[in-house]
């Protein structure tokens, strides 16, 4: 899993001090002096990010931000105030993964088309998911290892028993036939 990035945003001493205590945080940071390079970078960068800043050099058109009014201020409190804003942030960017027509709510685990809702299981998601984040045909072989876990081909009919009754629920709700394809190859969402 990606980390996510933490971009300091003309606070050199707050980055020094969190620098030092690096490996011991969830995310990774950045230090930015300058606004270009810092939209630079989250242009270039996929990932879940948040700014990091004082009142002073607040980015207005920028949602992911937070803003640090209250110094001095503990490092451990400092560090709780990134943690739970990228929760948040992590939280509201899984609400709507956009599939073709259908949008996936990974919290609630929710896939849904125009008013239609259909609830899932959290294995169901990560089929959708993997497949959907894969650019080629996915074989039953590969779908037990990255999304089972699974290191070794198994006796067992798992993989296809779950697209089947995946492909059933989709088909009974949205009557969709072709959310999930099978190929030689494998298995593709379209």
């Amino acid at each position: 899993m990606n980390k996510q990035n933490v971009l300091i945003f003309k606070l050199p001493e707050l980055f020094n001090i969190l620098n030092e205590l690096k490996n011991h945080l969830d995310f990774a940071i950045h230090l930015f002096v300058e606004k270009d390079k810092l939209l630079e970078f989250k242009k270039t960068n996929t990932g879940s990010y948040l700014i990091l800043t004082d009142a002073e050099n607040e980015i207005k058109e920028e949602k992911s931000q937070l803003i640090l009014n209250k110094f001095p201020d503990t490092i451990h409190s400092i560090i709780e105030k990134i943690n739970i804003n990228l929760l948040k942030y992590k939280y509201s960017e899984q609400s709507g993964i956009l599939i073709g027509n259908y949008s996936i709510d990974i919290n609630s685990r929710l896939i849904k088309k125009n008013d239609e809702n259909l609830k899932l299981t959290e294995r169901e998601i990560e089929i959708i998911l993997f497949l959907q984040n894969s650019n080629e045909p996915q074989s039953i072989e590969n779908l037990q290892k990255e999304v089972w876990g699974h290191n070794s081909v198994l006796e067992t009919h798992t993989v296809e028993t779950h697209i089947y009754r995946l492909r059933k629920k989709i088909f009974e709700k949205f009557g969709e036939r072709s959310f999930i394809n099978s190929t030689k190859l494998g298995y593709t969402i379209k």
